[in-house]
């Protein structure tokens, strides 16, 4: 188990944890909840070992393996699946025992390599990286793509796929959900849930922590406390304890006070003075305590809109897509997504947009949001239509080397909304309502963390007075009150919300209706939330089976055609069953150095070539794969003989 007793740690000269006190089992899958700043991530150095205690005690059991997300972006070209693969620690490791028993032409020490490098899941090893890719939102064309390939949100998806590809019996997961869609997010659930090690995360999503944890460590005023159960049973309790606190300090105020009125009045009459005196020393040895002060919530709101043009939106046989890229040639056809979508937007609707990841979510929001244009079709706006957008990566309407104050006075300068002043002080006013105040109004945005870049964004929409709001996962980076403060505003807006977001409690709270884009078009999804889940479940499910299938195709198709059976002979030859081992062990190792040579060839056949090297380049592939067809199916003949002799 991991313990802490009396642990203080700082960070410089803050003091984060005094005199922390808590015990994690194996096994529990524990959520670590804190205001910002708390000392959330402090907590977790300490339990990676970047980071020591100051005072106390802390252990962690020296045999127990850890597993986390890197927090640097991958810079590199090799195969997504490669990459992911390589997480796995004890796989590596074996494969390199054996290159060094092979280098040495050690017999004994190579049987046991291959069998090591069996033990640690070599032959499933591709089948189980792809899966985990997919499951994060991957599409099967992109398996064997560079990872540099990608953006840096989808990089990061990588990272994490690489953590839980590693076995573990420790997982540190840091704000795991923030690049992730729905699909996603329900995908890593299903997963987290079926984990045997102990889980500690730290996560701002209120359903997902409720879903997978069992344990909650509270880090508030530097102390660390423990409860038992998900997140919703720790507010519980946390308000039960608020509450009878409070109570305590009440009563206890009372009874300070009636014993200083009773000092006062008797301390000079000298019949009293004996009793006055030990009342004075009462209240000297009473322990006194503090007032239970709740956080101060942060709270805003959308202005009224200046009018409400109904219907707001309205697409007749509208596709959309992207247009061809400038280097192709003229009349090349745009990139359609979505198609033949008829959709009307009323004034007062809240809609929210599910699709599982690449279906064409964003781009219906960037097209209404007119980023994109409709590649064919109509998209008709309403007399006055104002549209406010929050983009899922916030720099996209962010400018780094500028400050709120430059973003606030550029919107004034743009054209003010009615009835808004751009005086800065009016200005400065209006951002201290989102706590940018004194220096940070002047703060470049590019040094500001994901949360403050949210609630900018959040702030420049307010100001705008739009009557549609489009909100693509405008959750990223926000804490619980952000998140419960804007979920208020949403429910209080008076015009229309069409909300992309993997935050199902946000969505619950606002969205009274249900769009589904899906394979190439847009239709109203019957159901709630909990009906879409175990649809994205299902969704999932078929890729993996289909993905399966697509592996095993290579081996059946090699497969030799049936022979009528030998008679049966008197007396079986025994089976010498380490060879077969060994043989397999090599089998193994020779699949997945000729999967790497495959995967890297095809990651260069996606650049600029000369046709030569083309050429050249087909054919070795051509080559690897009968290669491979005759080892995979070479290892299915092998793998049954090991099984009837065991």
């Amino acid at each position: 188990m991991i313990t802490l007793r009396n642990v203080t740690l700082r960070r410089s000269a803050k003091v984060l944890l005094d005199g922390a006190t808590a015990t994690i089992n194996p096994g529990e899958k524990v959520g670590l909840v804190g205001r910002n700043g708390a000392g959330k991530s402090t907590l977790f150095a300490l339990l990676n070992g970047t980071l020591h205690e100051d005072s106390g005690e802390f252990n962690v059991p020296v045999q127990w393996r850890m597993a986390q997300v890197a927090q640097d972006m991958p810079e590199t070209d090799q195969p997504a699946t490669d990459f992911v693969i390589e997480g796995d620690t004890a796989l590596l490791a074996a494969q390199q025992e054996v290159h060094a028993a092979e280098a040495g032409d050690d017999g004994e020490r190579m049987a046991y390599a291959y069998m090591a490098l069996h033990d640690a899941g070599a032959h499933d090893a591709q089948a189980r990286a792809q899966s985990l890719i997919l499951g994060l939102g991957f599409k099967t064309t992109e398996l064997n793509n560079p990872v540099n390939s990608f953006s840096g949100g989808w990089r990061m998806r990588l990272q994490l796929a690489r953590a839980l590809m590693c076995p573990s019996d420790l997982l540190l997961l840091d704000e795991p959900t923030n690049h992730l869609d729905l699909d996603a997010l329900v995908w890593l659930e299903s997963w987290l849930t079926r984990y045997e090690g102990t889980l500690v995360v730290i996560s701002h999503d209120r359903e997902f922590l409720d879903a997978i944890t069992n344990v909650t460590l509270h880090i508030d005023a530097a102390k660390l406390t423990r409860y038992g159960g998900n997140y919703s049973t720790f507010e519980d309790m946390r308000a039960q304890q608020m509450e009878l606190q409070q109570n305590a300090y009440a009563k206890q105020q009372d009874k300070i006070a009636h014993l200083q009125k009773f000092i006062a009045r008797f301390k000079a009459k000298a019949s009293k003075a004996k009793q006055a005196q030990s009342r004075v020393k009462a209240l000297d040895r009473m322990e006194r305590l503090a007032p239970m002060l709740a956080s101060a919530d942060f709270t805003f709101e959308f202005k009224e809109p200046a009018n409400l043009p109904n219907p707001m939106l309205v697409m007749e046989n509208a596709s959309f897509g992207y247009p061809p890229p400038e280097e192709e040639p003229p009349g090349t056809p745009p990139t359609t997504i979505v198609r033949n979508v008829n959709r009307t937007v009323m004034a007062g609707q809240r809609i929210g947009i599910l699709g599982a990841n690449g279906q064409g979510k964003s781009t219906v929001v960037k097209t209404i949001a007119r980023a994109l244009k409709a590649t064919t079709g109509m998209v008709s706006e309403g007399k006055g239509l104002s549209v406010g957008y929050f983009a899922q990566q916030e720099l996209d309407v962010l400018r780094p080397q500028d400050n709120p104050l430059e973003h606030m006075t550029r919107m004034a300068r743009e054209g003010l909304p009615a009835g808004q002043s751009g005086r800065e002080q009016d200005l400065r006013n209006f951002l201290g309502t989102f706590n940018f105040s004194g220096d940070m109004v002047k703060q470049a945005v590019g040094t500001m963390s994901g949360g403050e870049k949210a609630r900018l964004v959040l702030c420049m929409l307010v100001w705008q007075r739009p009557n549609l709001l489009l909100m693509d996962e405008p959750t990223n980076h926000l804490d619980l009150a952000t998140r419960e403060a804007l979920a208020m505003a949403l429910n209080e807006f008076e015009g229309t919300v069409m909300l992309v977001s993997h935050d199902r409690s946000l969505l619950r709270s606002v969205c009274d209706e249900f769009w589904l884009v899906s394979r190439g078009g847009i239709e109203p999804f019957e159901g709630d939330l909990d009906d879409y889940q175990r649809y994205l479940l299902n969704e999932a499910k078929r890729a993996r089976e289909d993905l399966k299938e697509s592996l095993k195709a290579p081996a059946v198709a090699a497969a030799p055609a049936p022979t009528a059976a030998p008679a049966p002979a008197v007396k079986k030859a025994p089976v010498n069953l380490k060879a077969l081992k060994l043989e397999l062990g090599k089998l193994e190792q020779s699949i997945l150095d000729l999967q790497k040579q495959k995967h890297g060839i095809e990651a260069r056949l996606t650049t600029s070539l000369p046709p030569q090297e083309i050429g050249e380049l087909g054919v070795r592939l051509q080559k690897i794969d009968a290669e491979l067809d005759t080892h995979e199916e070479r290892w299915l003949v092998v793998s049954e003989q090991i099984e009837s002799a065991s």
